[in-house]
Order: structure tokens, then C-alpha cells, then sequence
């Protein structure tokens, strides 16, 4: 026991801890040009996410404009158990979580397949055309992109007429009166519009693979698909948790521009989401 203390001893005498790296003036200085290119973003940050928090201080406050910012009574948690008795909060609370986490799937899915599929095309050609169509959508405004969903899904729409031409269907299918579908709606309208431009991202991180896996892979005996299962997806795998966690963080602020767009009075049970609901909830109190 004692010559394995010793021996432990020694090994860690002979092991070199890294310097740590002191900030100092002259190492600011060498970064000043990259200093000086995040400022505008710290800045950024800082007056729209940062100072904006003051105004949380309103939600315990029975706030007049009239007054002071400092001068308001102070009610405490008089409006959130004014909120928490609304049976319409549960209801855009339970509309907001069901359409973000199936965005957050399916969106995360398509995009992943996606860029599979435009990173095995040989043709450099074929794929920079078909990853710029892919992601034209999305600089498309959702005024625009609700409309082309709405045309498209109407009774007298594409989508009806493709069905009722395979003999799917008998009668069309009422996509945008039937509630039980809306999310359904709005779920396959994001990924349409997101699905290109979240690609790239992905896309990006394949091109960080080593070329020698897939070699190596290919000597092996491994086949197309088996090289983007064995390979590709976990030498990604880092790139999807980090976009994962971030899109998790934004559950709940999904806006509410599809929803008012795509939705109408018989769907407003299923497209009330909690930013349309603060916002009719506040116009209602003038």
C-alpha cells in the first residue's frame, strides 16, 4: 500500500498542471480588434434583454401611466391569481406548449433528414439549387406564406384535389374549419417555411467530418445509409443538442403570427396562444 502512495505521489509530481491564462492589459489589447467587433452585440444585449427586466416589477404593481415608474401601488400577487382563475390562460397555455414542442419535433426531424439527404447528392449543381429553393421560403413573411397555406388547403385547393384525383378522399377535407387539426396545420406550415433554413446549420456541421470515416466505412463494406447512421449523425450529434437546448428555452415564445393568420372564429379554441391572449387581454382593459 505504501510503494502505491508513493508511486501515486511521484506520477502526480511528474504531471505539469497548465498554466492558467491571467487576464491582463496586454492580453486585452491583442484582442482589442475582437473586442471591439462584440461590443455593438454586449450593447445590443444589454438595452433589449437586460434593462427591459426592470419592467417585470410591473406585474406586482397596479400600474398607471400617469404616475411614476417609482410611485405605483404595489398589489403583489393580486394579478397572477387574477390570471391563474382564467380558464382561457389554461387553455392558450395548453395551445402554446402542444404547437411548440410538435414544431420543436417535427422541425428538428425534417431539418435533420434534410440535410442528410442534400449532403449525400454528388452533384454540386443539383444541390446548391435544390438548399437555395429549400430556404427561400423562409425570408417569405407569414402574411404571405398563411395565404398560400390557406389557398392550398381550401376546399377547392391543390391538396383537396391530389386526394380526391387518387380516389383518397370523397369529399374535401376541411383543413381550416376543423379544429382538431389546426395544430396539425400549423405545425406542417413551420416546418415547410423553417425546414431550408434550419438545415444549414446541420449542413455546416457535416462538412466537419473527417472524409477518412466515410473511406474507411466504405472499405468496410458500409453502405450509403449505414454511413450516415454510423457516422454522420454522431459526429452531429453535439450540433443537434446545443440547437435542442436553445429551441427549448424558446418553448413558450412562439408568437402569435401564424396562429392569428391561419386561424378563424371556428378554429379560436385551438389557435389562442398565450401572446394573442396577453394581447386581447390587454387591448380588452382599455
Amino acid at each position: 500500500v505504501t510503494e502505491k502512495v508513493n508511486t501515486t505521489k511521484k506520477i502526480k509530481k511528474g504531471i505539469k498542471k497548465p498554466k492558467e491564462r491571467k487576464i491582463t492589459w496586454n492580453n486585452i489589447k491583442k484582442q482589442k480588434c475582437l473586442i471591439a467587433m462584440s461590443l455593438p452585440f454586449v450593447i445590443w444585449v444589454i438595452i433589449f434583454k437586460y434593462l427591459p427586466l426592470a419592467g417585470w416589477t410591473m406585474a406586482f404593481q397596479d400600474y398607471k401611466p400617469q404616475k411614476g415608474f417609482f410611485d405605483q401601488t404595489w398589489v403583489g400577487f393580486k394579478h397572477f391569481i387574477t390570471l391563474f382563475k382564467e380558464d382561457q390562460f389554461y387553455q392558450a397555455l395548453q395551445n402554446t406548449l402542444g404547437m411548440s414542442i410538435l414544431g420543436l419535433v417535427f422541425g428538428t426531424i425534417a431539418s435533420i433528414t434534410f440535410a442528410l439527404l442534400l449532403n449525400e447528392i454528388r452533384s454540386s449543381k443539383f444541390k446548391r439549387t435544390a438548399q437555395t429553393i429549400s430556404y427561400l421560403p423562409h425570408f417569405i413573411s407569414w402574411v404571405v406564406a398563411a395565404s398560400l397555406v390557406t389557398n392550398m388547403l381550401s376546399s377547392s385547393g391543390i391538396v383537396n384535389e391530389i386526394l380526391m384525383k387518387l380516389n383518397l378522399i370523397d369529399t374535401p377535407i376541411q383543413f381550416m374549419s376543423t379544429p382538431s387539426m389546426f395544430w396539425g396545420v400549423v405545425t406542417a406550415s413551420d416546418v415547410w417555411k423553417e425546414m431550408g433554413w434550419n438545415a444549414i446549420i446541420y449542413l455546416a456541421a457535416m462538412t466537419a467530418i473527417d472524409p477518412e470515416l466515410y473511406n474507411a466505412a466504405k472499405v468496410d463494406g458500409a453502405g450509403r445509409f449505414r454511413q450516415m447512421f454510423s457516422i454522420t449523425l454522431p459526429s452531429i450529434k453535439s450540433t443537434v443538442l446545443v440547437l435542442l437546448i436553445m429551441s427549448i428555452g424558446n418553448l413558450i415564445n412562439i408568437g402569435f403570427e401564424k396562429q392569428m393568420l391561419l386561424g378563424n372564429p371556428i378554429v379560436a379554441s385551438k389557435s389562442l396562444v398565450i401572446d394573442k391572449y396577453a394581447l386581447d387581454y390587454g387591448i380588452g382593459m382599455f
